[in-house]
């Protein structure tokens, strides 16, 4: 029988659909795994309950279980407590800024130049999760995850 340490881990490599660089786990997406019996439960909980990737992260989910051959499996979407930033892991949010995106942080830094001195284009951003942001110091446009 296969571990929970092991099921984290092969859900620690699916990426999520709309930012690659970060997985569903690093993300916060992934609340629970747990077996029940012989029974896998996994408990996903989408960024917002309108997140169009959720079905894209449940079939990535069904695909990686399938492949080491799990057949008996739940994926239960949990909407409550809602999804928050405060999820995400320290190293997402590193991997955010690399990629070229501002984490969620109260103050908003550049992620190419580091400056403050930034300010907001439009509160929608090339997903519902982010704002579009241009930093003053570089002139760099850039998204900014919002705090949730």
């Amino acid at each position: 029988m296969v571990s929970e340490q092991t099921i984290w881990s092969l859900l620690k490599r699916i990426p999520d659909p709309e930012i690659p660089v970060i997985s569903i786990v690093d993300l916060g997406v992934v609340r629970k795994v747990k077996f029940y019996n012989t029974e896998l439960h996994i408990e996903i909980t989408p960024t917002y309950s309108g997140c169009p990737a959720l079905q894209m992260m449940q079939d990535e989910i069904e695909k990686t279980l399938e492949k080491k051959g799990i057949s008996k499996y739940k994926i239960n979407t949990v909407l409550r407590p809602a999804w928050t930033t405060d999820w995400m892991s320290t190293e997402a949010k590193k991997k955010l800024k690399k990629f070229g995106i501002a984490p969620p942080e109260k103050n908003i830094i550049c992620p190419q130049c580091n400056s403050t001195d930034v300010e907001v284009i439009s509160q929608f951003g090339s997903t519902a999760c982010k704002a579009l942001y241009k930093c003053n110091a570089c002139l760099e446009p850039f998204d900014y995850f919002k705090c949730i």
